[in-house]
């Protein structure tokens, strides 16, 4: 090899060197511009020495109020707050607020149809055409659908909430008219095809439920669950609680408290404090609210953990085993960057608890 085709191999192996060097820092320059800062400066951040630290630190990115519970095995609860209640009139965030949970009401219907199953009053692999025959005629598949699939999100039924027309700043009043915006429409999937999260399914089988009962579901909830663990802070519909303990909600660039905004679709209407949730949850995991057949069967359907989003209202309630704890975290504020700041402050809150 002569001594310029030496020299040549060498510079090609430096230039290949600072390549390999440039390149992380290229991609971490261009991905700044596509990051929002917001998101960056949190995740930045060194985490705090303990909980309350960091719901603190939360109110400083977009959300008006942050609501914490913690239930960890062998401590007593814990509860944590910050921002507003209402900003409007200056009141604090509190605690013990009652805010709508959105669709971590699934869980509870979910539990609810789980308990029908184990009576043998319902069954998981009857399908929607023979529960529900008047609205099934505009459903695609009906008559493949079973209650299986629909409690799983497997069964290709339009989410209403996705449609472009769907009405969000005039929510529809009543079940039959928000189904509407669902029906009609080809299937986004043959029946038991894959998953697609469908808030259509619940709305169905809280129809569903209300049939084979003869009463409202939300009754059947009230016995069967709510009262046996004593959760008097839960509630099916806005209708149904004091207003003035109630946490206002906000969307961020717009002013009004959609505190009043009526959401009564099954799946998604209910209310209730961060630690009645949490109650709920505990219990769910731990077999304490289903028999063992029950939980079985419900193992098979359902998840037993949750998250909800309405305008106004985000909340996360999971359990997690490594560390023995229930963690619920409700956030006041929707719209733009608000879903990752929230979603963000929540894990690093069980970053901190694993600590």
């Amino acid at each position: 090899m002569g001594i310029s085709e030496e020299l040549f191999l060498r510079k090609m192996k430096n230039k290949k060197r600072l390549l390999k060097l440039l390149i992380p820092l290229l991609s971490i320059i261009i991905s700044s511009f596509f990051i929002p800062w917001t998101l960056l400066r949190i995740w930045v951040t060194p985490l705090p020495d303990n909980i309350q630290e960091q719901v603190d630190q939360a109110i400083k990115y977009d959300i008006d109020g942050i609501i914490v519970y913690i239930d960890q095995k062998g401590k007593a609860p814990e509860f944590y707050a910050a921002g507003w209640k209402n900003k409007e009139n200056q009141l604090p965030a509190d605690p013990n607020a009652l805010f709508k949970i959105a669709s971590i009401s699934k869980l509870y219907i979910a539990a609810a149809a789980v308990k029908l199953v184990a009576e043998g009053r319902l069954s998981l692999d009857q399908t929607l055409s023979e529960y529900l025959p008047e609205e099934s005629r505009r459903i695609e598949n009906a008559d493949k659908i079973t209650l299986r699939m629909m409690i799983r999100h497997r069964s290709g039924i339009p989410n209403f909430t996705d449609q472009p027309d769907f009405p969000w700043d005039n929510y529809p009043k009543d079940n039959q008219n928000t189904l509407e915006y669902a029906l009609d429409l080809p299937a986004d999937f043959a029946p038991d095809e894959k998953y697609s999260y469908s808030n259509t399914n619940y709305l169905l089988i809280g129809d569903i439920l209300n049939k084979t009962l003869g009463y409202s579901h939300h009754q059947y909830i009230q016995e069967v669950i709510l009262q046996p663990l004593g959760l008097t802070n839960t509630f099916s519909l806005l209708s149904e609680v004091d207003k003035s303990k109630m946490t206002s909600g906000y969307a961020i660039g717009y002013e009004p408290d959609l505190m009043e905004n009526n959401f009564t679709t099954p799946g998604g209407s209910m209310i209730a404090t961060a630690e009645d949730v949490g109650i709920f949850l505990r219990a769910l995991n731990e077999g304490n609210i289903l028999s063992k057949e029950e939980q079985e069967i419900y193992d098979s359907v359902y998840e037993f953990g949750h998250t909800g989003l309405l305008p106004g209202y985000q909340s996360i309630a999971r359990y997690h085993p490594e560390i023995d704890a229930i963690v619920v975290q409700f956030v006041n504020t929707s719209g733009e960057l608000a879903w990752s700041v929230h979603e963000m402050v929540y894990s690093r809150i069980i970053k901190i608890l694993r600590k």
